[in-house]
């Protein structure tokens, strides 16, 4: 819990499941997060080994965040989750 048991947490990493995806469009997609949040937010989960940053050598600069293999071994976890989360909210 102490890896993904925040608020935006497991909403980035569920976005990921599906693939990886650049940080503007990853950020866009959690509504309601700060840049502030998103970037503390990636850093601790890049730190943590759950997700892989990787910065093109472009201008402007392109970052992709993607699940590290130990974060692809939280799908079932987050699928759950949602899935909980989608019955709960229609009863």
């Amino acid at each position: 819990m102490n890896l993904i048991g925040t608020k935006w947490k497991p909403l980035i990493l569920f976005h990921l499941l599906d693939g990886g995806l650049r940080s503007g469009v990853l950020q866009k997609q959690i509504s309601g997060i700060s840049n502030k949040m998103f970037t503390q937010t990636v850093r601790e989960l890049e730190k943590d080994g759950l997700i892989i940053r990787k910065v093109y050598p472009v201008v402007p600069p392109k970052v992709e965040y993607s699940l590290s293999e130990r974060g692809q071994s939280l799908e079932n976890i987050l699928r759950s989750l949602d899935e909980w989360g989608f019955k709960d909210i229609n009863g």
